[in-house]
């Protein structure tokens, strides 16, 4: 259980946690091991748990009007689920193992047990899912900015300037 603890404390949801809150959730968690192809959840569905890849990869998608539409891709180390699990409302996307996936497993109501017996801990990784929901969100806007950008100077006859590598300074 320690090399998970340790494993989990190196993502970016479990950041500053400890090792006793950790075991804890674990106790209460469970992991699960699926094949390629596998649907974790659809979107729309009712959500109370999140995911953590230990192994595997997923992609994450959204479908209006039979047009299917990527979101994004996840990997070892990445949670997924955390959404409908902060927000208590449906799955906003659906996600898909796209090489066989081993996850842990983690239920509001383990978070609730972590809340009544450490909320210290709790608050901890509450922030940590939230700085990550945050910084999925900024790389969103991002990407569609890009496009906005991108169909404003297609729609001039132009071609738009090369999209600068790495982080931006809004600052």
């Amino acid at each position: 259980m320690q090399r998970t603890i340790q494993a989990l404390q190196g993502t970016a949801a479990f950041a500053g946690i400890t090792d006793d809150a950790l075991a804890f959730l674990l106790e209460r968690s469970k992991t699960i091991q699926v094949p390629r192809g596998h649907v974790f959840f659809r979107e729309h569905d009712y959500g109370d748990t999140l995911f953590l890849l230990v192994e595997g990869e997923v992609e994450i998608f959204k479908t209006r009007d039979g047009i299917r539409r990527d979101v994004g891709e996840l990997g070892e180390g990445e949670c997924f689920g955390e959404m409908a699990l902060l927000s208590v409302t449906d799955r906003s996307a659906t996600v898909m193992a796209t090489a066989p996936c081993v996850c842990i497993e983690l239920s509001n109501r383990a978070l609730l047990a972590l809340y009544e017996r450490d909320v210290g801990q709790f608050a901890m990784i509450v922030m940590n899912l939230g700085r990550e929901v945050c910084r999925r969100l900024r790389d969103l806007n991002e990407v569609l900015l890009s496009q906005e950008v991108a169909r404003a100077y297609a729609s001039r006859g132009e071609e738009a300037p090369p999209i600068p590598a790495g982080p931006i300074d809004a600052s």
